[in-house]
Formats: structure tokens, C-alpha cells, sequence
């Protein structure tokens, strides 16, 4: 069995990293709906907002932030709010510019977590997408993960970064910088769901300390949604839904649960932090109600099972096309 889980348990990390474990998903949020989300995640309880630069909502968080802040039913102190480095700021002399452009928009003066989006660059100055006539992704070929993370360690230096991370990375290239770090990644985001549980990368997380937070936790099914948001192609995509698997329905009605609060009580008792994404606030509140039961051995064992290596990975074909020509591209 694993500790007992509470709405307090946090992922520590040098150098002050205290991530609480379940935090509010943004990605794919309008501004209208990240207010009703983020009032319905506050109250809910939830201390932990995930969003980044190129979700385009970081204004709205910021507005909400304020009025809860000037309301004093909050305090800052008590936040843990995470943003990101877009892919086309990856460059030690974009990312104090992207930093402070975050911090204006969420009116904050720091940020707990500040995670390097993505390990491929793209072109800086032709949008957060840049393209080329045939579609394919203008990517930034002199990416340098050493020089970049220097720079995040100099936002922190700055006071505007509590502690800093990646997301999307692989072990490898997290071990790259581990060798040159003076402030060491305190955490990875990355794709990690019941069909995806990287196992391999688990273990290399447990043996170095970089701690992991799952996204799409729930298997994101509005996955194709964005996709064609973005412009890119849904071909390829794999028609993969946890929350409608047998085995996750019978371990629910077990525990009188949905499918999705077991969805994410298994990846906390794996020792994960997870960022479900919902703006309905009744979803949001179930997504929070996950201390008050554990899964038993028996069960975590059957969830295990439902792995599917790299055929349960979503997050490859159709985002970015041309994107793997890049040499820091992570899923090769």
C-alpha cells in the first residue's frame, strides 16, 4: 500500500519545490472558462495551476488570481502556480522575455515552477507555431538545452522562479543538463496515463529525485479537438479513452467512484502529481475528491497491466508535422 494520500501531500524537490499533488489543468481553456474553472478548482480546494505561455490564457488566470487576492480569501503564499517556456522562446536570450511577459499577464510577481515547455526550438518571431508553405513546423535547429537552463537558473537568481523543471523531455536529456545543473530540475511534465505509464521513466525518476507530474491524466479525449485548432492533421491520432475501459468501471463501482477518480488515485499512489483539465465545476470538484479512498494492491497491479508502452502515447502524430527532424526531438 502506499502513504496515505491527502489534499496537503506536496512533491518536494530542491531547492524549495513543494508541489501539492493535484493541480488544475488550463491547456485548451478559453478566457470565460478559465474563470469558472479556476473559481470552481479554489474552491474546491485545489492549491496547484498548471498553464503556459502558448495556451493563450494566462491574462484570464491573471485577472482571477487578482480579484481572489484582493478579495483576501487567499494568499499568494498559498499558491502553486506553473507556466512554461514556449517552444519558440527556446533560447537563452528569449526566456527572461517570455518569463516576464508570463509574469505580467498572471500579475504575479514569481512563479513556483517554471518548466522548458518542450525540448525542440522552433524559429523565434513568425508566431507560436511558425510554418512554412508546406505545413511543416520552422524549427529551431541550434537548440541548446545547456545554455537555456543556465538562463533558468539565472530567473531564479532573479527571485521571479521558485525552482525550475522541463516538460516532455526524456531521461537523457534530463541526465544532460543534471551533469551541469547548480540548480537541479525539480520536476518533468509529461504525458502519463493508464495506457502511457513511462515505467522506464518512473524509475529513472525515483533514482535522481526529478520528480514527475502527469498531464493528461484522464487520456485527454479532447486531444483531437486541439489538434485541428492548431492547423495540424488528426491522421495518426489513436482512438484511446481510459475513462471507458472495463477494468477502470469495475474497479469504480467498487469503490463507488467514477472512472476518472480512479484514473487519478492510481497515478498518485504510483507517487506521481497529476493536472486533470476540466472547466465543467462539478468535474472539477469530483477531480479533487480522490483522498478519501486507496486502491489495494490487488487493484494497482490490474491498472498496471493496462499499460501500453509507446502505443498508448497520444501526444506525437499530427501536433507538429516536420517536428522530428529536429535533433532533441524526445520520442525517437
Amino acid at each position: 500500500m502506499c502513504d496515505k494520500i491527502t489534499s496537503k501531500t506536496v512533491l518536494t524537490a530542491p531547492p524549495n519545490m513543494k508541489m501539492p499533488v493535484v493541480g488544475l489543468g488550463t491547456w485548451q481553456a478559453s478566457e470565460d472558462e478559465v474563470d469558472v474553472a479556476l473559481n470552481a478548482a479554489l474552491e474546491a480546494g485545489y492549491r496547484h495551476i498548471d498553464t503556459a505561455f502558448v495556451y493563450m490564457n494566462e491574462a484570464a488566470i491573471g485577472k482571477t488570481l487578482k480579484k481572489w487576492f484582493d478579495s483576501g480569501k487567499i494568499k499568494r503564499e498559498e499558491l502553486f502556480i506553473v507556466t512554461k517556456l514556449p517552444n519558440v522562446g527556446m533560447n537563452e536570450k528569449y526566456v527572461e522575455e517570455f518569463l516576464t511577459k508570463s509574469l505580467s499577464d498572471l500579475q504575479l510577481s514569481y512563479v513556483d515552477l517554471y518548466l522548458i515547455h518542450h525540448p525542440v526550438g522552433l524559429v523565434y518571431g513568425e508566431g507560436l507555431i511558425p510554418r512554412d508553405e508546406e505545413g511543416n513546423i520552422k524549427v529551431d535547429m541550434d537548440t541548446d538545452h545547456i545554455a537555456i537552463w543556465r538562463a533558468l537558473e539565472a530567473q531564479v537568481d532573479a527571485g521571479r522562479v521558485k525552482a525550475i523543471g522541463v516538460s516532455n523531455f526524456n531521461s537523457d536529456q534530463i541526465d544532460r543538463i543534471l551533469k551541469i545543473a547548480r540548480i537541479p530540475p525539480a520536476n518533468n511534465q509529461v504525458e502519463l496515463h493508464v495506457y502511457c505509464q513511462q515505467k522506464q521513466l518512473q524509475e529513472w525518476s525515483k533514482r535522481t529525485g526529478v520528480t514527475i507530474c502527469a498531464y493528461a491524466p484522464l487520456g485527454s479525449p479532447g486531444m483531437a479537438k486541439f489538434v485541428e485548432k492548431l492547423g495540424g492533421s488528426t491522421e495518426g491520432i489513436k482512438a484511446l479513452d481510459p475513462l471507458t475501459d472495463a477494468t477502470v468501471a469495475r474497479i469504480a463501482a467498487a469503490h463507488n467512484k467514477s472512472p476518472a477518480q480512479v484514473l487519478l488515485r492510481h497515478l498518485l499512489q504510483l507517487g506521481l502529481a497529476v493536472i486533470p483539465k476540466s472547466s465543467n465545476p462539478q468535474r472539477i470538484q469530483h477531480n479533487f475528491q480522490v483522498f478519501d479512498f486507496e486502491l489495494s494492491d490487488t487493484e494497482m497491479a490490474e491498472l498496471n497491466a493496462l499499460d501500453r508502452g509507446e502505443d498508448g502515447r497520444r501526444f506525437i502524430n499530427g501536433l507538429f508535422k516536420g517536428i522530428e527532424v529536429h535533433p532533441e526531438y524526445p520520442f525517437k
